[in-house]
């Protein structure tokens, strides 16, 4: 069986029972940099005994080279893991690549749940979350970086992106001149970790405070909140008021409403509850 497996994202103590357990049964541990899973090894106490678990690295260089030996191990009845070299693989990581290979080869598979940082900073931005966009990481070059920016607008919802710690300034000025100085945003560095930050407010704010550091270091997971109503979406928002008043007069829940406009109304569904208190007031 192949399992998919996360590892923790800074803090070693996130590692769970079933985690451990499985990396500590593994015939062959698949991962990014053998180096550092062994690291992660030793660190967890997981004591390797006549070669096992094996190192196999397997990243974005070596994916095409090892998935078929990797299908044959499983073939042979060998148990497969398969890490990142922190939170979840297949997440902007090219596992999936091998989980598909499996499947089509007949070879179970089966995933645990565990971190993605993209998430982590999500929950703790405070934007809104009912919807979001993952973006992976935003293109290097300027000009694609603000051409994708644009595209993303149309998206109307909050959007996740991950960015490197070298340009993430630049990311940021990219996002004041697409998006405007007010936009909010989140800048989440470091999480789980001691020196853990989250920067919370207008693209403009957080981009003076980290365009003043002498440098920014850590991982890095930029969230982007939505771009405000506009006319259209007052339009849309009269028409999901009218719907509330309806509703409501048939003797409906307020869960029930927020259900039933979300699925007919193309506005925001975290602000569905405020917006049935004000038109039944």
């Amino acid at each position: 069986m192949l399992v998919i497996c996360p590892t923790p994202i800074g803090n070693l103590d996130d590692i769970t029972a079933r985690q451990r357990q499985v990396l500590k049964t593994a015939d062959i541990i698949a991962c990014e940099d053998t180096r550092r899973a062994g690291k992660l090894l030793e660190r967890l106490a997981i004591e390797r005994s006549q070669g096992r678990p094996r190192l196999w690295r397997y990243d974005d260089h070596t994916a095409r080279g090892q998935v078929e030996p990797i299908v044959e191990a499983l073939k042979e009845g060998k148990s497969v893991v398969l890490i990142s070299d922190a939170g979840t693989p297949t997440i902007s990581d090219p596992g999936y690549r091998l989980v598909r290979a499996c499947r089509q080869a007949g070879q179970e598979v089966t995933a645990l749940p565990g971190p993605v940082a993209a998430v982590v900073a999500l929950s703790g931005s405070g934007l809104a979350s009912d919807r979001f966009y993952f973006e992976g990481f935003l293109p290097g070059n300027r000009a694609e970086r603000q051409g994708r920016l644009m595209a993303l607008e149309g998206l109307r919802t909050t959007v996740v992106a991950y960015e490197s710690p070298r340009r993430v300034v630049e990311a940021l000025r990219d996002v004041v001149e697409v998006c405007g100085e007010e936009r909010e945003v989140c800048v989440a560095r470091e999480l789980t970790k001691v020196h853990e930050e989250y920067l919370v407010g207008g693209v403009k704010k957080v981009y003076e405070e980290l365009a003043k550091r002498e440098s920014v270091r850590g991982e890095i997971v930029l969230c982007i909140a939505a771009a405000q109503a506009e006319e259209d979406d007052e339009e849309e928002w009269k028409e999901a008021d009218r719907a509330i008043e309806v509703l409501h007069g048939q003797g409906l829940s307020a869960r029930t409403i927020k259900d039933i406009v979300s699925e007919l109304y193309d506005v925001p569904r975290s602000q569905i509850y405020d917006r049935i208190d004000t038109v039944i007031r």
